[in-house]
């Protein structure tokens, strides 16, 4: 996982406590991208006229999501976090959820 992740082998062991940092940080993010795709847009959007900025919106989100999830991995990899394994299953599953709602916004943009 660490060369997935590119974790060089010889690098220091990361801390604890910026693993601990990253994940906060890439939970309050993926939070804050389901508020504004699953709850603002959808009542706001038709109120205010977003309805052409969501997928947008969403594709933003989205990307910056999988940007912090990816790097909390990374520190909690680099720690050698005892939840590192957990943490990484979520993450891949966080990601793939990102993904398929990507392939929505895309598909709703393109059509």
């Amino acid at each position: 996982m660490r060369r997935i992740l590119f974790i060089p082998d010889n690098a220091p062991r990361g801390s604890i406590m910026g693993a601990t940092n990253a994940l906060s940080g890439s939970i309050a993010i993926s939070g804050i991208r389901c508020i504004i795709t699953y709850i603002v847009i959808p009542l706001a959007g038709p109120i205010l006229g977003l309805g052409a900025v969501g997928p947008y919106l969403g594709l933003a989100l989205g990307a910056l999501s999988v940007v912090f999830i990816v790097k909390s991995m990374r520190r909690f990899f680099a720690a050698e976090h005892k939840w590192r394994w957990g943490y990484g299953s979520i993450g891949i599953v966080l990601i793939i959820v990102v993904i398929v709602q990507s392939a929505m916004d895309i598909a709703s943009l393109v059509s």
